[in-house]
C-alpha cells in the first residue's frame, strides 16, 4: 500500500490545508481488471454515511458535501455513491445517518440488483465498520450510527453470492465496500467493466474481506482528494464518506 503526503485545497484557492498523512489507496491489477482500491482504518478517520444537508436537500453529489462538511470544519478524503435510490434520491433499502433511520431495512424480493438476495446492509456502530446479510442484521436489532442497505451481498461469510457466474456476460463499472478480519474498510471501484463474480472474488481473495456489498454499478462515481478525483457525471442519492477534523 502507498500512503501519500497530499495538500488538499478545499472550497477556493483561498482554503488550504496543511500536509496530511491519509489513507492507503492503491491501483490494482487482477487478471485483465482494474481497480481503485482504498483502504480506510475506523480507528484513525470518520467513516459516515450521508443523504441530504440540515435543510432536507439531497446532496446529490460530491461538492455539496464536501462544502458541508468544511462548514462543520472537517475535511473530505474519499466518498463513493453509497447505495440505490429513486428518481428523487432517496434510498431504495435501508438507510441511517447520525442514528436517524430515515428508512427501514427492505427483506422482500423483487426486480434488479438490489433484489438479487441475499443483499446486505454497510454499517458504523460506535466507530466500528461492518457488513451484515439484511436479514441476518434485522435478527440482531442493530442500531447503528450509519449505515445504508444495498445488493447483493459480494461475500457473505467467505463465501461468493451463490447467484453470480464465472462465465457470466454481464460486465459493468461496479463499486462496492468491504470489511476485513482486522475492521478496516476496503472501499473499491472498477476502473474498466467487471463482473459480479470477478468483483466478488477481488473482494474475497485480494482484500480479505469476508463480507462485502455491492453498492451500484455504471453510475459508479468517486471523490477523492488524493488523487484530485470528483465525478460529477450523475446525480447521487447515498454517499458513503470518510473524513477527519481539519488540523488546528
Amino acid at each position: 500500500m502507498r500512503y501519500f503526503l497530499t495538500i488538499l485545497g478545499l472550497m477556493a484557492a483561498t482554503f488550504s490545508l496543511p500536509t496530511l498523512a491519509h489513507a492507503a489507496c492503491d491501483q490494482m491489477q487482477e487478471g485483465s481488471t482494474s481497480y481503485l482500491a482504498c483502504r480506510f482504518d475506523p480507528g484513525r478517520y470518520d467513516i459516515r454515511t450521508h443523504l441530504a444537508s440540515l435543510d432536507g436537500q439531497a446532496y446529490g453529489g460530491f461538492a455539496t458535501l464536501r462544502r458541508q462538511l468544511w462548514a462543520e470544519r472537517r475535511v473530505l478524503l474519499f466518498a463513493m455513491n453509497a447505495g440505490m435510490y429513486h428518481d428523487d434520491l432517496s434510498p431504495v433499502g435501508y438507510f441511517a445517518e447520525y442514528g436517524k433511520v430515515s428508512k427501514p431495512a427492505v427483506t422482500t424480493g423483487g426486480w434488479g440488483n438490489f433484489h438479487l438476495l441475499p443483499n446486505g446492509v454497510f454499517l458504523m456502530t460506535q466507530g466500528k465498520a461492518e457488513v451484515m446479510e439484511t436479514k441476518a442484521f434485522v435478527a440482531r436489532g442493530v442500531a447503528p450510527d450509519f449505515g445504508t442497505q444495498s445488493g447483493p451481498m459480494l461475500v457473505i461469510d467467505g463465501k461468493l453470492h451463490p447467484r453470480f457466474l464465472p462465465d457470466s456476460d454481464s460486465y459493468k463499472i461496479r463499486n462496492g465496500v468491504g470489511v476485513d478480519a482486522e475492521g478496516h474498510v476496503h472501499m473499491v471501484v472498477s476502473r474498466v467493466p467487471v463482473r459480479f463474480y470477478d468483483f466478488a472474488v477481488f473482494f474475497r481473495d485480494r482484500l480479505g474481506c469476508d463480507n462485502a456489498l455491492y453498492l451500484d454499478g455504471t453510475i459508479s462515481s468517486v471523490f477523492s482528494a488524493e488523487d484530485k478525483r470528483m465525478d460529477r457525471l450523475f446525480p447521487m442519492g447515498p454517499i458513503l464518506s470518510v473524513s477527519m477534523p481539519i488540523p488546528q
